[in-house]
């Protein structure tokens, strides 16, 4: 087997083939990666993909214009054009006063990846190891009354390298692997036919639940949807269960994304400072959470990261800003940064979490007695500068607090200012995911079923 390309050269000739074609300053990335997949179906192998290459891409600078390109071959000569043609377009590209590479001493040093854990030291699961774990979880979920069929089983894994490199003096690179598995099972058939899933996704698959745990509780879900109907119209309270309550957070990151901000593009802009969430509740972003996939010890323009609240007691703390947009908003990078090979740095977020409540799902059932309890929502149209909200949700009618039945194709609308200063959060996030988040009692929005 041929030993791996050594990255950090990799970066290196690409940012001297650069300022060789006229680049005042250049970053470089490389990002070497194997990835394997299997689907089974009835027992049987239906489909194996095995994908395996390096990327690199190229940024260069020339005064206040940029370029960015991008290639999968690594010759001398393919990374020669590479270079020239980044700084032909780079000189025609528009001025942009905010970009730049970071300042020497404002760069990250003296990272402890290992800390991180970010790579299983295990051997790899084969092609027949992953087909055996899907099959084990179909298996399983056909094991459970009710279910007509399993609609995908399926397992995979990666292992990622990835190097950063900028004339500025920053190299810095690290690896990271991830296993994963899902089931989807089917119930009833015809228009009656409802599904529901599970998965997991570890970077250690030690720590991974059974196949059969996958293949169960994605039965036992999709069982619990028989038979589901709309549910009545009117202005009820919400449950977002903890699979799904993440992404009313989400909402929230990407409205104070500096992106957002500076394009004054978010019902947030002018939130700094302000109550955002109820007292008592901090939103905490955390990329140095050990075995977490979104962990990371630099960010994409080589900058520290570090642990910090976005939201401190309710109150909106700060921006989620890389260079460009914290110097259009007269602010620092808060190490945000991130980047692909074919695109320059952007804001973006990583791990998070939410304070935790004191009561459970149940606790929260009863306390908003008749209303909706989501688990699965669809399509979404969301108004970022007002906030204005409404999604496609599926889930369970509660009546005095207990469930009564499961329903489907209904609308959930309201204001996501309003609902994200009305949110109550139960004890039940999980935390091995990155974005660790607990189901979520919201009042006041309009539900429009049948």
């Amino acid at each position: 087997m041929s030993q791996p390309p050594d990255l950090s050269h990799l970066t290196d000739a690409l940012l001297h083939t650069a300022t060789r074609a006229g680049a005042e300053a250049a970053d470089a990335l490389a990002i070497d990666g194997t990835s394997l997949s299997v689907d089974v179906l009835r027992g049987k192998l239906e489909q194996a993909e095995r994908s395996e290459g390096i990327e690199i891409g190229l940024r260069v600078l020339i005064g206040k214009r940029q370029a960015c390109v991008s290639a999968s071959d690594i010759r001398p000569d393919t990374m020669a054009q590479m270079a020239e043609r980044a700084v032909a377009m780079a000189r025609e590209a528009p001025e942009d006063p905010h970009i730049g590479l970071a300042d020497p001493d404002q760069l990250a040093r003296d990272w402890d990846v290992a800390r991180l854990d970010l790579a299983d030291a295990a051997e790899a699961p084969t092609p027949a190891e992953l087909q055996d774990m899907a099959a084990r979880a179909e298996a399983a979920a056909l094991a459970v009354d009710g279910i007509a069929q399993v609609g995908s089983a399926g397992a995979g894994h990666g292992d990622r390298r990835i190097h950063l490199a900028a004339t500025n003096g920053f190299s810095g690179g690290y690896r990271r692997t991830g296993t994963s598995l899902s089931c989807v099972a089917i119930t009833g058939t015809g228009t009656g036919m409802e599904r529901d899933y599970y998965g997991d996704s570890r970077i250690h698959a030690s720590d991974m639940d059974s196949p059969e745990t996958v293949g169960r509780i994605a039965a036992e879900r999709t069982v619990a949807r028989r038979g589901a109907t709309k549910p009545p119209t009117g202005a009820y309270p919400v449950l977002y269960d903890e699979r799904v309550s993440g992404m009313l957070i989400g909402h929230l990151l990407g409205a104070i994304n500096g992106g957002s901000v500076a394009r004054g593009a978010t019902f947030l802009r002018d939130a700094l400072g302000q109550a955002v969430l109820p007292r008592g509740l901090t939103l905490t972003e955390d990329p140095a959470m050990p075995r977490i996939s979104g962990s990371r010890p630099f960010d994409g323009e080589g900058l520290p990261v570090r642990t910090r609240d976005l939201v401190a007691d309710g109150v909106l703390t700060g921006w989620v800003l890389d260079l460009a947009t914290g110097r259009k908003l007269g602010m620092p990078s808060t190490g945000n940064g991130a980047r692909g090979t074919s695109a320059p740095p952007s804001p973006s977020v990583g791990n998070v979490r939410l304070t935790q409540g004191a009561a459970s799902r149940e606790d929260l059932l009863a306390q908003m007695g008749t209303g909706l309890l989501i688990t699965s929502m669809i399509g979404s149209s969301i108004n970022a500068t007002t906030g204005d909200y409404s999604r496609g949700a599926s889930g369970f009618w509660v009546e005095n607090g207990e469930i009564i039945r499961p329903v489907n194709e209904c609308t959930v609308a309201g204001n996501l200012r309003e609902m994200l200063m009305s949110i109550v959060p139960a004890n039940d996030a999980r935390l091995h995911v990155g974005r660790q988040v607990p189901s979520l009692l919201v009042e006041g929005l309009t539900i429009a079923g049948g």
